[in-house]
């Protein structure tokens, strides 16, 4: 299967579920809200402020057969979240299926650090999914089988320069994974880190820093697709994936091997 057709495949691995992806207005977080449909859950898709992108991507999703729609609401203010998983119960009747994907990429040295940077990143990648994760709690409780699905990096295992506060982020996704798989498993919900690098992905965002030269192709010679990322979270969000959970999954093409 060739790479640009991963996660596209159609399937009834997520019927009747409900899924909703954070930070899907493009890239990764598209690529995953359009897996999810194709699987056949109903997507609510969340975007910040991008309107446009997070309409393009439901229209896609709608033109494939699937169903989506999107909300605008910030992952680090509380109310809006609450409000944001209340909308996705309203529309589609249910709540199965959380993942935690958005996040700032950013790079300064630390010496230059602010605390406001610090703090813009930080809020994004781990307040945001500690109150997603809790909005959702009773919904996903009540579901034949939740799972929750927190995109980390391969910073958070590695380090980078000039990333501090990514990488403690991330780091932290991934030790927030473990403690909710623990927390939640009597509840059956499922609880993974998906942990991708050098995915090809659009850069030139306010924020978003060049990839460094030197690890621009990782060992299989080429770099990661958003649906190779996808395909794994759907994976994990599926039937087949029960017995996993607390794990931290890397799709990085041999790039780090833990």
């Amino acid at each position: 299967m060739a790479g640009d057709e991963i996660g596209l495949r159609r399937g009834d691995d997520l019927a009747g579920k409900v899924a909703l992806v954070t930070g899907a207005a493009r890239n990764i977080g598209r690529a995953i809200a359009e897996s999810l449909a194709a699987g056949g859950a109903s997507v609510m898709v969340n975007a910040r402020t991008s309107e446009a992108d997070a309409a393009e991507t439901v229209a896609a999703i709608e033109k494939a057969g699937g169903r989506a729609a999107y909300h605008l609401a910030d992952v680090t203010d509380e109310a809006a979240v609450g409000a944001l998983v209340a909308v996705t119960v309203a529309r589609f009747g249910r709540f199965d299926l959380l993942v935690n994907n958005a996040a700032i990429r950013a790079e300064t040295p630390f010496e230059a650090m602010t605390f406001a940077e610090w703090r813009a990143v930080t809020s994004v990648v781990l307040d945001g999914a500690f109150l997603c994760t809790h909005a959702a709690l009773p919904h996903l409780i009540a579901s034949d089988g939740g799972a929750i699905v927190n995109i980390g990096g391969q910073t958070g295992h590695t380090g980078a320069l000039h990333r501090a506060h990514v990488v403690a982020s991330k780091a932290g996704l991934a030790a927030l994974t473990k403690a909710l798989a623990l927390d939640l498993a009597a509840s059956d919900i499922t609880v993974n880190c998906v942990v991708p690098s050098l995915i090809d992905t659009q850069r030139g965002l306010p924020g978003a820093p060049e990839r460094p030269a030197a690890r621009r192709t990782p060992p299989v010679g080429r770099l990661g697709l958003p649906t190779e990322v996808a395909a794994m979270v759907r994976m994990l969000c599926g039937p087949e994936a029960r017995y996993i959970t607390g794990q931290s999954i890397h799709v990085n093409g041999g790039g780090f091997m833990p």
